[in-house]
């Protein structure tokens, strides 16, 4: 019993990690905002790197 409730846990984990990922790179893009200060920091970020002009 022990070890499926270990399964279960772990699987929890992956996947809240992944959304985590996920909801990184969204926002990151644009995508989604949440309105947060992560979400201005990401936005600023991405001017910069648009201002850099990277090649």
């Amino acid at each position: 019993m022990s070890f499926i409730s270990n399964i279960f846990s772990s699987i929890r984990i992956f996947f809240a990690g992944i959304w985590l990922v996920i909801r990184i790179v969204l926002e990151y893009f644009g995508i989604i905002s949440d309105g947060n200060d992560r979400t201005t920091g990401i936005k600023d970020m991405r001017e910069e790197y648009k201002k850099a002009n990277y090649r």
